[in-house]
């Protein structure tokens, strides 16, 4: 099968190195605009299973990334200055390029050779292959070239947001919120190397207008970010790579394949970074398009249905999530307005009715500390305000 995969990104990479690894005779292309050491963000963040999902078919790459990776059981929370711990809530993290050099080692493996600083732009470039994977993010060109077919619908959050990252250690991953003179900002930051940390600032429309975020050069944006998160920085910098505001995108497409092109990972959908599956729903996404085209080696159009059918009903129900978690913070500064405790609380049941039997089980300290402050204050117990 001749093959052409726009992306090498962690899913083209792993797409590729999966199909020719279940058939050496495909040609593969795997074609990338950027060189192979660039890289945007600093650290990737995985649920606490990490990549558990490849261990039953890929010892071998589960084995190399997993012990490269941090890990920790608990996330917190800061607000109006109280740090408040939600425990039995693990993670792993792993630096975006050292994970992408994994993959690459990976794919050369089986003797496949990404195009880096390779831009697709024309359309006719696409024509001659027997599938066409778009595995080239949110900004897809594979997509743009069929958004009709693919019912491609794209929705900006309010909020903007700035990836940086910093020599400052944290512990777990934290929410920090502050209120500043222009308003209220967020810090997510998380560890993913020795001596590195991922830190994404997010703000409402207000507060980034009065901030002048707009007129301000990079440098001048960092160093106002850094005074303002000074404390939770201990005075380390920020480290900048390509640090611009954004607004995210709700991506949505109502098919996910046209003739012989397929979506996969940021390219079909994309997972609010609030809930860290965006990696994680692209690796799955290539295994299971990789599985589809093994069991329909003969029938691309039929390879291509079963891979949907197989996914659409999982990615749903986690985009779904998602988008709950992305609401809830467009509406942070209101929730701001909440006593630490009660926000915390409002937090771990943002994408959905929360379990309170087991959130019990999994974080038992965490409820049992909400319990007490609500019963100082005459709020409701745990078990009443999940109802």
């Amino acid at each position: 099968m001749n093959i052409l995969i726009a992306g090498a990104g962690p899913a083209g990479l792993y797409l590729a190195y999966l199909l020719k690894r279940q058939d050496a005779s495909h040609r593969i292309r795997v074609v990338e605009q950027n060189p192979p050491d660039a890289t945007f963000g600093f650290g990737v963040v995985f649920s606490d299973r990490a990549l558990d999902f490849l261990r039953d078919d890929d010892e071998a790459t589960h084995a190399l990334i997993v012990p490269a990776m941090r890990r920790w059981q608990s996330l917190s929370l800061v607000h109006r200055g109280q740090r408040i711990t939600i425990d039995g809530v693990g993670f792993a993290a792993i630096g975006r390029l050292q994970l992408l050099q994994l993959l690459q080692q990976r794919l050369a493996s089986v003797g496949v050779v990404p195009e880096y600083r390779r831009v697709l732009a024309d359309a006719a470039e696409l024509q001659g292959h027997d599938l066409v994977v778009a595995a080239d993010g949110a900004n897809s060109f594979v997509r743009r070239q069929h958004e009709a077919a693919f019912g491609t619908r794209i929705e900006p959050l309010n909020n903007r947001f700035v990836w940086y990252g910093t020599p400052q250690p944290f512990d777990t991953l934290t929410q920090t919120f502050i209120r500043t003179e222009h308003g209220c900002m967020n810090a997510h930051h998380y560890p993913y190397a020795p001596g590195m940390s991922t830190f994404i600032v997010e703000c409402d429309p207000g507060t980034w207008q009065r901030s002048g975020f707009a007129q301000k050069t990079e440098d001048q944006t960092r160093a106002l970010l850094q005074a303002a998160f000074a404390d939770t920085l201990g005075g380390r910098p920020l480290v900048a790579n390509k640090s611009l505001w954004r607004q995210f995108p709700k991506i949505h497409n109502e098919r996910w394949s046209a003739g012989r092109c397929v979506l996969v990972g940021d390219a079909l959908r994309t997972a609010h970074f609030s809930i860290g599956s965006g990696t994680r729903l692209a690796f799955e996404d290539v295994i299971a398009l990789a599985k589809a085209l093994r069991e329909h080696s003969r029938d691309v159009p039929a390879a291509l249905q079963a891979y949907e059918a197989a996914r659409r009903p999982i990615v749903d129900k986690l985009v779904g999530a998602a988008n709950r978690s992305a609401d809830w913070y467009e509406h942070f500064p209101e929730h701001m307005q909440m006593a630490p405790w009660a926000m915390a609380w409002s937090y771990i049941q943002r994408s959905g009715r929360v379990d309170i039997d087991k959130l019990r089980q999994v974080s038992p300290h965490f409820v049992a500390g909400y319990e007490a402050w609500a019963a100082v204050n005459g709020r409701s117990s745990a078990a009443d305000a999940s109802r």
